[in-house]
């Protein structure tokens, strides 16, 4: 007999950070790999430790009891093979990232590796074959260098309460190695230079012997060869045959010839080149790390009534920080005492101060700290501009909004996007052909009547010509710099894939409640039914919704007890909520049942049916725009509340830019009535509304809008996980805090803001822009150098063209730092 049963991801795999993780995959593998499994699949949740594996099984062969079990043994026997390691090193040329990759994938037991040019090291691996200390020993030589400072190892253990084991390193030494430091490839590319020039000038205006000239080009291909060649080394025992081995074999093919001057020259420009983009690389980089330096190193707190000064790394969860003036923020919380302006353009974007004020029930605020509203949380990193605060503290300095934004930026940097994918397997076969073409020039003797020697240098000028350096550096730097200027602008885009994917989208839809609108509607109707008062209505209403933490919940409570406290009211006790999904909630208030929800509960749940009258309030209410909560309390039903959420200040003027950006298509997805939805869009000037869906009607609608020409969905990444998993793109609004909105979302806007949705649009286009440029430019100098130093180009011009192009395509992407977003009056 078939059955299925889901078993909760935090049951199978402790610390499972979300259900797109590597590990989740394997578990499915494995699972299905049983006898008497049929199948099994992830039920994503917004929250991560809800997701769920649901399993389909044969129960005839194997129970629940026997399936639970063995998913919980095999995914502790995941957590304990499987880990990660991640490190910071020097910002570097693509080159360098490329070797340092071909030496991680040679260690045994390694599964994946990614290194970015910004310096960003990840690498996932398999605890059985290979360990940490094996891998960091794999890259000992860019790590354990004199000045190199590592953090602290930040993580968790696989010891069946987490599932990464994370090291996190600052490499502040050396690029390279050597005893110059991160500035040794740029010195050894100028010590070249000089012995080139030196060599050319002895050899061209002094009258001396041959050999002073040679003695000079000979250390100008030492200093300038050193790295190329070690490089080449790498990637060759690797199996790997990339550009740097294109130069080698180009220059030593030139000595041989006795080109020394050229040979030198090549080498000299290739190796500036190379160092020059390694510097162009870290402003990019820099740009990040200058986030990860806005936290002070010290704290003032009050403990036990008393004031001190501690390290930040030393804050607990509960301390009460204070901070004056003109002082940063060392930590997330929010405010207990004092009122001020803060300024968290750092964290949020945004470009005016905020006011903050106390909570006014900090027990209750350290229960829920995400719950607690925008006007009173604090951000690490942040300005305390006017009066002097006390926060308490929610958050440790290795969890805090900017602590998580610094580490979600650099793993960005090492998710490779489409366009760079593509191009790492062009140059995969294109060093191979180009290599074949110059072993065929070589027998060029044998059909045209000229001497071996031309027909070789013009082999070597060829290899110059087509190695395609700048397309190796097209895409990441453009990535790099995209990521970076979008972080500085309060927007984390995690990785090039989501950042190229939006900037071809030309469709987006919205969530209404708390994206296009407030989110904090307000009670603006109160419609008893016959023979009830509103006081009665209220009392009960009240009673339910106090127990809810929903938006419509808590302006019923707020309102509705506006409404009665000038009466002096009390009111009676409520237990025993329960949410019925998309229709309402249920509770006990004195015994009795009592309903609160749309017209829909009301035909699922046991009891009278909907009265007509009730029904028309209902309709008269949703035609003006409200949505509408029925009260039913045992058999008797009370009446109908009429809220109302107003659409955001920034909607409107979102849209046109958005329109003026080129998105043709926005649509509107809500759980409102249409009628509800139809008044929010027709205010915002979006075209298209779509109401009356469940959260699953959500995924199915984003899954027909991507089948026809991809979407991205925006959302708060809370509730709208699952659609925004289905989109194109998923981007979530008011991140900043949120541990789920950080981890759902592709894109996440950090400040509560519409207006920040047009600089990531704007900015993932203009990357777009950056990377095809990059590319044309790339491949354009490749098909016009290759017929030129066929047909007679010699190298000295190809070189200066070739490394030329490279600079270009490097500088290009960093135009990408400087992007302005289209300018607002409410930005």
């Amino acid at each position: 007999m078939q059955r299925k049963t889901k078993i909760n991801l935090a049951f199978t795999l402790p610390g499972v950070p979300d259900a797109t993780d590597a590990c989740v995959r394997r578990l499915q593998g494995l699972l299905e790999a049983k006898h008497g499994i049929d199948s099994c699949h992830v039920v994503a949740s917004s929250e991560p430790s809800d997701s769920e594996v649901c399993v389909h099984f044969d129960s005839d062969v194997v129970t629940i009891a026997e399936v639970r079990d063995l998913s919980r043994r095999v995914g502790l026997e995941l957590v304990e093979r499987y880990g990660h390691w991640r490190a910071d090193l020097q910002p570097m040329h693509a080159g360098k990232a490329s070797a340092i990759e071909s030496r991680l994938g040679r260690v045994k037991g390694v599964l994946e590796v990614a290194v970015s040019p910004g310096g960003t090291l990840r690498v996932e691996f398999d605890r059985q074959v290979t360990s940490e200390d094996r891998i960091e020993e794999a890259v000992g030589e860019w790590l354990e260098q004199p000045g190199h400072q590592a953090d602290d190892h930040t993580g968790h253990k696989h010891d069946g309460e987490a599932h990464e084991d994370e090291h996190d390193h600052s490499a502040h030494g050396h690029a390279h190695g050597g005893i110059f430091g991160a500035r040794s490839e740029l010195i050894f590319a100028v010590l070249c230079g000089v012995f080139l020039l030196v060599g050319w000038l002895l050899e061209t205006v002094a009258d001396v012997s041959s050999w002073p000239p040679i003695a000079c080009y000979v250390a100008a291909y030492l200093f300038g060869g050193y790295y190329t060649v070690t490089e080449a080394i790498e990637k060759i025992r690797a199996g790997s045959f990339e550009i740097d081995l294109l130069m080698v074999v180009a220059a030593a093919g030139a000595a041989s010839l006795g080109a020394w001057a050229e040979g030198s020259l090549l080498l000299f420009l290739f190796s500036i080149g190379h160092a020059l983009e390694g510097y162009a690389m870290g402003r990019a980089k820099r740009a990040i790390e200058a986030l990860s330096e806005l936290a002070p190193r010290t704290a003032r707190i009050r403990r036990d009534g008393r004031e001190s000064e501690v390290d930040v790394e030393e804050l607990r969860v509960g301390d009460v920080a204070i901070v004056k003036p003109d002082e940063r923020l060392p930590a997330d919380g929010f405010v207990i005492r004092g009122e001020t302006s803060i300024d968290q353009a750092s964290i949020t974007g945004e470009s005016a101060p905020v006011d903050k004020l106390p909570v006014a029930d900090r027990e209750s605020a350290a229960a829920d700290p995400e719950g607690v509203a925008s006007d009173h949380r604090v951000f690490a990193g942040t300005i305390n501009q006017a009066g002097s605060i006390e926060v308490h503290v929610t958050k440790t300095a290795a969890e805090n909004t900017l602590a998580r934004v610094v580490t979600m930026v650099n793993e960005a940097e090492t998710r490779t996007s489409p366009t760079q994918k593509l191009t790492k397997r062009f140059e995969r076969y294109f060093v191979p052909a180009v290599i074949a073409t110059v072993v065929l020039l070589l027998f060029a003797p044998l059909v045209l009547d000229e001497a071996f020697s031309d027909s070789f240098y013009r082999a070597m000028a060829v290899l110059v010509a087509a190695s395609p350096c700048a397309l190796a550096i097209a895409t990441p730097s453009a990535v790099l710099s995209g990521v970076a200027r979008a972080a500085r602008g309060g927007v984390l885009v995690k990785g090039g894939g989501p950042l190229e994917s939006l900037g071809r989208l030309d469709a987006i839809a919205f969530d209404k409640t708390g994206t296009l609108t407030e989110g904090k509607p307000r009670m603006t109707d109160v419609r008893p039914a016959d023979g009830v008062s509103k006081k009665e209505l209220l009392r009960i209403a009240i009673a339910v919704e106090d127990l809810s933490k929903h938006p419509l919940a808590k302006a019923v409570v707020r309102d509705g007890t506006a409404m009665l406290e000038a009466k002096s009211n009390g009111l009676p006790k409520a237990t025993n909520l329960k949410s019925i999904t998309g229709r309402g909630v249920q509770a006990e208030v004195d015994g009795r049942t009592a309903f609160i929800g749309k017209d829909e509960l009301f035909s699922e749940v046991d009891g009278p049916s909907l009265p007509d009258s009730i029904r028309s309030t209902v309709e008269s209410l949703e035609s003006e725009g409200r949505t509408t909560m029925i009260v039913r309390y045992d058999d008797r039903y009370l009446g109908v509340i009429g809220l109302m959420d107003t659409p955001r200040e920034a909607a409107q003027r979102t849209i046109t830019r958005l329109r003026e950006l080129g998105v043709k298509r926005m649509i509107m997805i809500s759980g409102d009535n249409q009628q509800v939805a139809d008044a929010v869009a027709k205010a915002v000037g979006i075209d298209e509304a779509r109401g009356d869906l469940m959260p699953e009607d959500k995924v199915e609608e984003i899954k027909k809008l991507n089948s026809v020409a991809g979407v991205a969905m925006v959302g708060d990444g809370v509730n709208d996980a699952p659609a925004m998993a289905s989109a194109s793109v998923g981007i979530a609004m008011g991140a900043a805090g949120s541990d789920v909105a950080l981890e759902t979302a592709d894109v996440a806007l950090m400040a509560d803001n519409l207006d920040h949705l047009p600089l990531a649009i704007g900015l993932s286009r203009a990357t777009r822009r950056i990377i095809r440029q990059n590319l044309w430019m790339s491949l354009g100098m490749v098909a016009f150098l290759v017929p030129a130093t066929i047909f007679g180009l010699n190298i000295g011009p190809a070189v200066a063209l070739h490394e030329g192009s490279t600079l270009v395509v490097v500088f290009n992407a960093l135009r990408l730092l400087a992007y302005a977003s289209p300018s607002t009056d409410g930005s």
